[in-house]
């Protein structure tokens, strides 16, 4: 044990000199484009189902090597949320969590459109008539499947794997709630977002409020939005909340794949740490995330895939041709 450790800080060691040296003046990471990148990591076979992944709700398959795509899948229905949804994205997304073989994901909707958001005539039941003898027992019933509802999206924000939403056609109430979890937003020309739910008496509570002022940083965009429920459509990309838009959807999910496959090629050491570092910082101050960054890279920085990705850049070697250990 001793003697591999020594072997491996003799690499690093080594590895840091060869880039720093002045011999290699030149040296830098070239980047190709994205497009190449995917052509590379992606298969031409069709996408397969996923194992373990078999849902009511949901389809998820395999897109590409480490990449799974998560459709929303009620086409019929406008891919309205039900009582199966809530239950199986949370089964989905602490399922990705735990894959080591899973580096990114891509969230879409079938059919039509992304999705209407809450199948209000499948959730009417839950919603409109509580359980409870009281007000104080009907309200503890509500707040415990409220909180439940909000974990089916915060789980999306847990996952360490870089989540992708990619949108297209409408994207109405809860639907807001889940983009804004997700990591990077793309859509499509057609899209459009609305926060739905003061036309339908209550105030958004699965986590739009929370995370949409942080997502687009106008707050009086997001109280116009939220307090008249009017569609959002070309400010989408000005404000924000998306990074990119194409003109059709199969656009949209070429691009949005191109990008997975391209995060895939990374360490997913660095990629997950990243995330991690990422969300912690978003809800605490500077000085709070960098003592965070200190302590959890003073693990991270010990790993392999620093050795092989510098030793890549050394050899002038794309990383998609670098076998990283599974996380």
């Amino acid at each position: 044990m001793a003697a591999a450790v020594a072997v491996s800080h003799s690499l690093r060691s080594l590895l840091i000199r060869r880039v720093m040296a002045p011999t290699h003046p030149g040296l830098s990471l070239s980047l190709r484009p994205m497009n190449s990148i995917a052509q590379d990591a992606t298969s031409t076979a069709a996408p397969r189902d996923a194992p373990d992944h078999n849902y009511e709700s949901l389809r998820v398959t395999e897109a590409q090597k480490h990449v799974l795509h998560v459709q929303l899948n009620r086409p019929e229905k406008r891919n309205a949320m039900n009582k199966a949804f809530w239950r199986e994205m949370m089964e989905c997304f602490n399922k990705i969590a735990q894959d080591p073989d899973c580096r990114a994901v891509v969230i879409s909707g079938a059919g039509k459109l992304f999705t209407a958001g809450i199948d209000l005539m499948d959730m009417a039941s839950e919603i409109l008539r509580p359980q409870g003898d009281d007000v104080a027992r009907t309200s503890w019933y509500l707040r415990s499947l409220i909180s439940k509802y909000q974990e089916t999206f915060s789980v999306i924000k847990k996952c360490p794997k870089p989540v992708i939403a990619a949108i297209h056609g409408a994207c109405i109430g809860a639907g807001v709630d889940l983009i804004t979890a997700c990591d990077i937003r793309y859509c499509a020309q057609n899209a459009f977002f609305q926060v739905k739910e003061v036309d339908i008496g209550l105030a958004a509570d699965l986590g739009t409020l929370q995370r949409l002022p942080k997502v687009i940083g106008n707050q009086s965009l997001v109280n116009e939005l939220a307090f008249t429920c009017r569609k959002m459509t070309d400010e989408a990309l000005g404000s924000g909340l998306v990074s990119r838009v194409f003109p059709d959807e199969v656009q949209m999910l070429d691009a949005a794949f191109t990008l997975a496959a391209e995060i895939s090629t990374k360490s997913p050491v660095a990629v997950q740490s990243t995330k991690i570092n990422l969300v912690y910082s978003r809800n605490h101050s500077v000085a709070e995330g960098l003592n965070y960054a200190a302590t959890w890279n003073m693990s991270m920085l010990q790993t392999q895939d620093i050795v092989k990705s510098v030793q890549a850049a050394v050899e002038k070697q794309e990383l998609k041709n670098v076998t990283f250990s599974k996380l």
